[in-house]
Parts: C-alpha cells; structure tokens; sequence
C-alpha cells in the first residue's frame, strides 16, 4: 500500500464537523422511541365477519346481520362474550315463529345473547355455587324490566353444565352450554348454546323507535340492589340532577361504590361529616364528563382521566388514574384503588360501573394512603405523594401538580389529538439526526 495513502488522514464525519457524534445505537432508539410514540390504530371487530367462519353458526349469523340496529351497538364495543345458537338447536326452536318477532323486537332478543362481560372457559368451571349474575346488551336499552336485562350463570357441580337463564324467579327460558366456540383474549368470546333465550317479561312487539329519555340515574342504581348507599347520598346531595343535566353531549360515566365499599371505609374517613360543597366535590369525583364503555376504559389511552371535580376546581386535580390490571379495570386516586365490579347500566351517552371502594380524593383525604382491602395483584401502588387537605385545590390552595389530559370530553376510543402531534415533532427530530449522521 502507499505510504502516502496509509497516512491519509480520516476525514471528518459530518457530526464532528459540528462538534458532537452520534452513534448508530443512539440513532436507533431515536427511530425506535418514534415508534413506540405511534399510536395503535382502532378497529372495530367485525361480529358477523367473526361468526361466519364458523359454518355451524351460520342461521344465527345471518340474524344478527338482520339486525341493523343491533350491528350499530356492537361496533364500538369488545369484552363480551356471545351466545350463539348452532343450526340444528335453531331450526327446532320455535320462538321465533311463535312470536313473529318484529325486527326491533329481534334485534332485542339477540341483544339479550351479548354478555357485557369477557368470560373465559376458566371462568365457567369457576363460577360460585350461587352463580353469577352478568348485565347483557339488552340491560343497556332500558327496556328491561328490573335487572331482567342480566342473565344468571351457574355450573352444576355434579354434571359440570353451565346454565344461563333470566334472574326472574319463574323465568321459563333457560339455555344450557354446549362448547366454547371461538374466542379472543380479553376481547370476545362465542359459546354455542342449546336454544334461544327469551328475556323474561319483555313485550316483544315493542317499537325500538320510542323517544329517548333521561335516565333516572338513582333509580337505576336502586334496581341494582347494591348501590343503596350512593343512590342515597346522591339524592341528598342534589348533584345527582346535574349528572343527568350532562347526559346530553359527549355523556357521563360513572363509578358507584358498592354498599359493603361504605361499610368498609375507617373510621378516620367522615365522609357523611364533610361540609356539603366537600361532599359535593366527593360524589363529583366519581363521575367522567365523558361515555366511555368498558371496553374503552380497559384500552384507555391517557391513564389520567378529569373528572366533574377537575371541572368544578380547576385543572390538573381530582384526577383519576385509569389502567388494566389482570383483566379488570383499576382506578387509583391516589390512596385508594378500587376495580370495577360489574356494569350496572350501559346505553350511550351513560354508563354505570359498580366499583368495590369509595374514590376519596387526596385533595381532601390527605397524604397517606388508605388500605381497607388486599390491593390488586401487579397493581401500581397509590401514591404516597398525596396533597393535605390543607393544600386542596379550591380550598384556599394551590392546583397539584398533575396535569389535564387536553379535552375534557374527548373520547377515550379517539387515538389522535396530541399523540399525532407529539409523533410528527419526534418523527422529524429523527430525520434531523439521520441528515446530520
């Protein structure tokens, strides 16, 4: 080789002519950082597309695609377990000649077969010898008499069948399960079952074109026969009028704690003792400003969520954080975390959680957490990082320090907005560096 060659020095690389280097490692995760800012995309599970990969299913299939209106409720939705009836089971059922179902009364019907509730082979082997009791897409219209829009789950020890039928005491319809069909992991699962199921005391001819009304959030958590305590203290308080106020719009979701969750409560937390403004912002800091169904609460995107106490006390407090702990939604004030129990009503713009604690505010309950149960297992601990209850915002103290997700109505299903954003700047920061490497 020339010696005049080997002495040739290394030219400069473009980085070093500026007065810093970057590797290809540091590179890397600069592209690899842009990705993981990307959101997912949202698509909709298509049920029939679904069913009829199945050619046993086929009649059903071909009903709920009928079903116009039914198709519409189930496009934003996921976490459900369906009931569909092979063929040979339905061409010897005769509901639906005896009936001569209207198609809005059909569409009820197979909405009744919609489970609210993601349940896995698992948990039909390990159903309590009480069974269990699941709210359907029927509960969600408010056409079901009582909690008749819920179907009651049980598992004969001896035989091992799972039975589902109507709560009712002298319901004549009942299904047994034949098999597990098809399912999705925490998305949907399909059961074959043995014959239609009938809601029971529903009229079946009745139009779907009724007017929409408000619904009586108190009376709907009476009819849940475990929300006693909360119904209550929301028809004191006066706040329940302006929750169904904010029914129009973008719509509410609430968490309503479960009676045994009040009977639960240390004695340090006064609760009913609170001046009536505190207890106000209390049973506010219940509620989202926004419809979000289960499904979108266990996808959330931002894990801080405002409530209608962030609204009423200004931004970035009274917060709750949103996650998905071993299959269930968990919420974390801060001192207390609580998992969401079961759906009481869900029929856009409301739905209704059961929740097993009260949601206490670090704003008003101080900084300790609060343990009045085992918490979740692989759940964020709360944080210990709690403001005083003389430091609460709106209460002669300063906003804390979180910040407000923007748009407090914004669906949680919308996966835009800022992170489109925040992915186009780092996008072009990373085209930056190549250029400069």
């Amino acid at each position: 080789m020339n010696r005049r060659e080997e002495e040739k020095p290394a030219m400069p690389s473009p980085s070093s002519h500026y007065g810093f280097s970057i590797t290809q490692n540091a590179l890397s995760l600069f592209f690899l950082f842009y990705l993981l800012t990307v959101p997912p995309p949202s698509t909709a599970l298509n049920f029939t597309a679904l069913l009829s990969t199945v050619p046993d299913l086929s009649q059903f299939t071909a009903l709920l695609a009928s079903a116009t209106p039914l198709l519409a409720d189930l496009s934003d939705r996921s976490s459900l377990s369906i009931l569909a009836v092979p063929n040979a089971y339905l061409a010897a059922d005769d509901h639906l000649a005896r009936h001569h179902l209207s198609p809005a009364a059909l569409a009820d019907v197979l909405r009744y077969h919609v489970l609210l509730q993601f349940l896995s082979w698992s948990d039909l082997r390990a159903l309590p010898p009480a069974g269990k009791l699941v709210t359907t897409l029927l509960q969600t219209t408010g056409r079901a008499t009582d909690n008749f829009g819920s179907v009651n789950l049980t598992r004969d020890p001896q035989s091992g069948l799972v039975s589902i039928r109507s709560p009712a005491p002298y319901s004549p319809s009942n299904v047994t399960v034949l098999s597990l069909v098809k399912t999705l992991p925490y998305n949907v699962t399909i059961f074959a079952v043995n014959s239609l199921l009938i809601p029971y005391g529903l009229d079946l001819m009745a139009s779907e074109t009724r007017p929409n009304i408000v619904l009586n959030i108190t009376k709907a958590l009476i009819d849940g026969h475990n929300f006693n305590v909360a119904a209550s203290m929301l028809a004191a308080s006066g706040v329940v009028q302006e929750f169904e106020a904010d029914e129009g719009g973008a719509g509410i979701t609430l968490f309503v704690p479960v009676d045994d969750a009040f009977a639960d409560l240390p004695p340090s937390v006064a609760l009913q003792s609170l001046p009536a403004d505190k207890k106000g912002v209390v049973l506010k800091f219940h509620v989202l400003h926004s419809y979000y169904p289960l499904g979108s609460l266990e996808s959330v995107v931002n894990p801080f969520q405002p409530t209608l106490a962030t609204e009423a006390m200004g931004a970035g407090s009274f917060t709750l954080n949103i996650s998905r702990v071993n299959g269930s939604v968990a919420i974390n004030t801060g001192i207390v975390q609580a998992s969401v129990t079961q759906t009481v009503f869900d029929q856009n713009p409301v739905a209704i959680f059961g929740v097993s604690k009260v949601l206490l505010p670090r704003e008003i309950f101080g900084r300790n957490p609060i343990v009045t149960a085992k918490p979740l297992e692989g759940a964020p601990p709360p944080d210990d990082d709690a403001l005083s209850p003389e430091n609460s915002p709106g209460f002669g103290g300063q906003p804390s320090h979180l910040s407000s997700p923007p748009g407090f109505r914004e669906d949680v299903r919308s996966h835009g907005g800022g992170g489109g954003s925040l992915s186009f700047v780092v996008f072009l920061c990373c085209i930056g560096l190549y250029l400069v490497v």
